[in-house]
């Protein structure tokens, strides 16, 4: 449903009414975070953590709101000239994606009350940051025009940068939103350049019809849509983790508090996984035979070198767990980027394959990032080795953690894991990359080594020192209960996953794109 009137055929046809309905969840997360800004400096500081479950609640609403965009497809700021091209969409893929990211704020919202009132952290900028930063990632799966998408790139990431340095007066938390913020200012500078050579090759930003005009490039101008194709994609592949854009990934996920790494672990890659599927897909499947072996390689690099860095965290070492679980979200990018890569060889419902997966690694992602969450309140240096005996002490947490770490690495029971790796698997097969299967494989086998590290001192018992018996373990302090329900939804979704994978793959799979 395209929501475009054309009033008479005067100077009136140029107003065009706008789908409220299309852009509620969006409109509702960026109406929410503006009244938390605001009620903040009303608030006395007693009452401030209220902020944190108004967040929380307009999260939820505007997830709710995705429910009646299920009737069918709707779009508005569209072209008066060409109602197809439009600017924003909410069809099948958007929903998804819109899903993932808001249910993914809202799992990190109920992590972040307890941490921002434990770590002192200023509410009202902290919720307006981390709601603003959603707002932008719900709004690039609808965008369908160049410039939304670098916008709603933008306006998911600069919030980011300030919620990394939230913690004031820590050192690595300023260095790594220093870091974040300069290589991806970088990026996102190449990117601009990116488009500004594809509008001068095909005088249009939007996405169809960048794509219909590409096919009949002049030759003159080849050259030039080849490089802004190219550089195009550095923004978001950056996003993705993607090598050799990763460097920012280690530092950032440690200096940043626990629920903003883990934000960024599955918002920020959906951002870019986003991204580079709409501009790739949609715009540029005339420029396939550039993209597509390029995504191939960077995804054989990216799995290889995420797990081989992984494989190379000490137990002992200050902050591993945290830096485990980043070299990993690096590793878990060169599985997403496989069936992208095979779109530009097979037909392009391959796409629905990486949704699949996304989905799948969103929930576990952070459902372990809750975990360690908890574990952190009594065992701040987040070391592998803080977890061992984590099952005597929070059998529940253990237990969670257990399988999150199994549909990682795509292990029984954690069946849902297993299910979108032989998806992915199968989507390089079918598209003739059969050396890119090999390498996944690869790394599959390697991967396990670590996940299974971790999930095996889980349930080892506490190192006692020599010739002395083991002094009884105190009872672990009570849980907060934000952030118990936030590893009990995480679990139950992986859960009711491996119980019925075929529910995402079907949810997630079919045309996306249809021709």
């Amino acid at each position: 449903m395209t929501a475009l009137t054309v009033a008479a055929p005067s100077t009136s046809n140029l107003v065009q009414s706008v789908d409220w309905l299309a852009i509620a969840p969006v409109v509702v997360t960026a109406a929410v975070a503006l009244v938390v800004l605001v009620a903040d400096l009303f608030l006395p500081e007693p009452r401030k953590r209220l902020l944190g479950w108004v967040s929380v609640a307009g999260l939820a609403a505007a997830t709710a709101l995705l429910l009646p965009l299920r009737a069918g497809e709707r779009a508005t700021f569209c072209l008066t000239g060409d109602p197809a091209a439009c600017s924003y969409t909410a069809d099948h893929f958007t929903l998804v994606i819109q899903f993932m990211v808001l249910a993914g704020a809202l799992v990190t919202a109920l992590l972040s009350v307890t941490a921002v009132r434990d770590t002192r952290m200023p509410a009202g900028e902290y919720w307006f940051l981390l709601l603003s930063s959603a707002a932008g990632a719900a709004l690039l799966p609808a965008s369908r025009d160049l410039a939304t998408l670098i916008v709603a790139l933008e306006v998911a990431s600069l919030p980011a940068f300030a919620l990394v340095g939230m913690r004031r007066g820590d050192r690595l938390s300023s260095e790594a939103a220093l870091k974040f913020f300069l290589s991806s200012v970088t990026a996102t500078a190449v990117s601009l350049m990116g488009v500004s050579f594809v509008y001068a090759a095909t005088g249009s930003l939007h996405l169809t019809q960048v794509a219909d005009r590409l096919e009949e490039v002049p030759g003159q101008l080849d050259t030039l849509a080849m490089a802004g194709v190219a550089l195009t994609l550095v923004g978001f592949a950056f996003k993705t983790a993607a090598v050799p854009f990763h460097f920012w990934v280690p530092d950032t996920y440690v200096g940043a508090p626990l629920p903003v790494a883990g934000y960024l672990s599955v918002i920020g890659k959906a951002v870019g996984f986003t991204g580079l599927i709409l501009v790739t897909v949609i715009a540029f499947p005339a420029y396939s035979d550039i993209w597509g072996p390029a995504l191939a390689v960077l995804a054989a690099l990216t799995m290889t070198l995420g797990n081989a860095a992984a494989l190379r965290q000490s137990a002992d070492r200050p902050n591993g767990a945290v830096r485990l679980l980043a070299w990993s979200s690096v590793g878990q990018a060169g599985y997403l980027l496989v069936p992208i890569a095979a779109a530009a060889y097979s037909d392009r419902d391959q796409i629905g394959t990486t949704v699949a997966y996304a989905l799948m690694y969103a929930a576990v992602n952070l459902g372990a990032f809750a975990v360690a969450a908890l574990v952190a309140r009594t065992k701040p240096l987040h070391r592998i080795a803080d977890y061992r005996g984590l099952y005597a002490e929070r059998p529940f947490a253990a237990l969670s953690l257990a399988f999150f770490l199994l549909c990682l690495a795509g292990l029984p029971p954690g069946i849902v894991g297993l299910f979108a790796k032989v998806a992915v698997f199968r989507s390089a097969v079918d598209a003739g990359l059969g050396w890119l299967a090999v390498v996944m494989a690869v790394n599959v086998v390697v991967a396990l080594y670590y996940y299974l590290r971790w999930t095996a001192l889980l349930f080892r018992g506490p190192e006692a020192e020599p010739s002395q018996a083991p002094a009884p373990a105190p009872a672990p302090a009570r849980a907060p209960r934000p952030v118990v329900v936030a590893i009990a939804v995480t679990a139950a979704t992986a859960l009711a996953l491996s119980g019925a994978p075929q529910l995402v793959l079907r949810f997630a799979a079919g045309s996306l794109f249809p021709q």
